[in-house]
C-alpha cells in the first residue's frame, strides 16, 4: 500500500486534502449502477487538475480509472484497486464557429445546448447519449442521420483536441491523429488522455436542429429502456460488418433472458438492463437479491455469445469496458476469446451467411 500512501499524500498536496476519498463506492456513479469501490477517488475539476493527476497516478505507479458519466462500463464487483478519477473539468468556450470544451463537459445538454442556442450545427444529432466529450471522442460516438439513412460520427466535426500523452507530453493534434473506425479510436490502443477538444461547426437555424433533436430523443426513447428505472450501459456488443448484435440475439429468442438480477430488455436485445428495487425512485442495492452483480452481467454476457455463435455463427464481442476487479469468474469467455480459433472480427468462417446479408442496424 506504500505507493497508494505516498500518492494519496501527494494528491492532497496539490488538491487539498478534502478532495482525497477512499473506498468510494462506484455504483451511484455509472449508468449500470453496479460496482465496489475505488481504494482511491478524487474529481479532477479543470484540464490541468486532470493532467497533474494523471501524472501523478503515473510516476507512484498507481493503476488508474478515468470516469465521466460511468456509461458503456462495467465495473466489476470488487471495485478498483488503485485511484480513479471522476472527469468534473466542463468548461466550454466559443470562437465563432468552434465551440472548446474541456473533457469532463457533458455532450448533453451543456455542449449541444451552447452549439444550438448560438445557431451551431454539428452537435445536434447526438442528443440524449450519455457521454462526456472525452468519452464522444475516445468511441467515436455515433447516431443515424435524421433521414436515418447513414451513421453520423464526432470525427466529422472534430477539428483538434489537447492530450496528455502516454509519454507525459502535452499536445494538440487533429482528428487524423485518433485513427477512427467505429467504435474505435488509437485512444483504444494508447495511454493518451483527452484534456479538452474542440469542434468546428456551421451556422444553421435553431428551430430546425431542436427539431433533429426532438426527433432522435423521441427514436431513442422508444428504443432505449429509461436509465432512472431500467439502468444499464447502453448496447453491449459491437456491430459485426452489417449484421446487428440486437438482431442476432433477438433471431435466437434471447430478449427477457435474465441470469439475477441481469436482463436482455425486451426494448433492444442488445442492451442489459440491471433488474433493482425500486423504492421511492431509487435504485437499492442487491442486498434484498434482486439486483444485478457485475458477475451476474459477465455470465449473462457469455451465456448470450453461447447461444447466438450456436444458432447464427456469429461470435459477438462486447463493447462496452470491463473495469476494475471481477473476482473468479468459472465459465465466463477468456479475453480475446472473440477474436479467437479462426473468427476475424467475429465473422463466421466463409464470411456473412445469406440470411444475414441484408441486415443493418442494431
Amino acid at each position: 500500500m506504500l505507493p497508494y500512501v505516498s500518492l494519496a499524500d501527494d494528491l492532497a498536496a496539490r488538491l487539498g486534502a478534502d478532495r482525497v476519498r477512499r473506498h468510494v463506492r462506484l455504483a451511484p456513479l455509472t449508468t449500470f449502477k453496479i460496482g465496489g469501490p475505488a481504494d482511491l477517488f478524487v474529481d479532477a475539476r479543470t484540464a490541468d487538475e486532470l493532467a497533474d493527476t494523471i501524472t501523478l497516478a503515473r510516476r507512484h505507479g498507481v493503476p488508474y480509472f478515468l470516469l465521466g458519466l460511468g456509461a458503456n462500463i462495467l465495473v466489476g464487483d470488487l471495485g478498483f484497486r488503485g485511484l480513479v478519477i471522476r472527469n468534473a473539468a466542463t468548461h466550454v468556450t466559443r470562437d465563432g464557429d468552434r465551440l472548446t470544451a474541456e473533457s469532463g463537459a457533458v455532450v448533453y445538454p451543456d455542449l449541444i445546448e451552447t452549439a444550438v442556442s448560438a445557431g451551431l450545427s454539428g452537435l445536434e444529432h447526438y442528443v440524449g447519449i450519455p457521454s462526456t466529450v472525452g468519452g464522444a471522442l475516445w468511441q467515436n460516438l455515433h447516431f443515424l442521420s435524421p433521414d436515418r439513412s447513414r451513421t453520423m460520427f464526432i470525427e466529422e466535426v472534430l477539428l483538434e483536441a489537447d492530450l496528455l500523452t502516454e509519454e507525459g507530453e502535452r499536445k494538440t493534434v487533429g482528428v487524423d491523429y485518433f485513427e477512427y473506425g467505429y467504435d474505435d479510436s488509437i485512444l483504444h490502443h494508447r495511454d493518451d488522455l483527452v484534456l479538452s477538444a474542440t469542434f468546428q461547426l456551421a451556422p444553421h437555424d435553431e428551430a430546425t436542429m431542436r427539431e433533429v433533436m426532438v426527433a432522435n430523443l423521441d427514436w431513442r426513447q422508444k428504443r432505449h429502456p429509461p436509465l432512472d428505472t431500467e439502468p444499464s450501459a447502453g448496447s453491449i456488443f459491437q456491430k459485426i460488418e452489417g449484421v446487428g448484435a440486437g438482431r442476432l440475439i433477438d433471431w435466437c429468442g434471447l430478449k427477457g433472458c435474465r441470469i439475477g438480477g441481469a436482463m436482455v430488455t425486451h426494448r433492444h436485445a442488445n442492451i442489459f438492463i440491471n433488474q433493482g428495487l425500486f423504492e421511492g425512485g431509487a435504485l437499492e442495492p442487491s442486498a434484498v437479491g434482486r439486483g444485478a452483480t457485475a458477475r451476474d452481467v459477465r455470465h449473462l454476457i457469455a451465456h448470450v455469445q453461447t447461444v447466438v455463435e450456436r444458432e447464427q455463427g456469429y461470435r459477438l464481442k462486447p463493447e462496452i469496458k470491463f473495469v476494475g476487479d471481477f473476482g473468479d469468474l468459472p465459465g465466463v469467455y477468456p479475453k480475446d476469446w472473440a477474436d479467437s480459433d479462426g473468427f476475424t472480427g467475429g465473422l463466421p468462417p466463409g464470411g456473412h451467411t445469406d440470411a444475414h446479408a441484408e441486415s443493418v442496424g442494431r
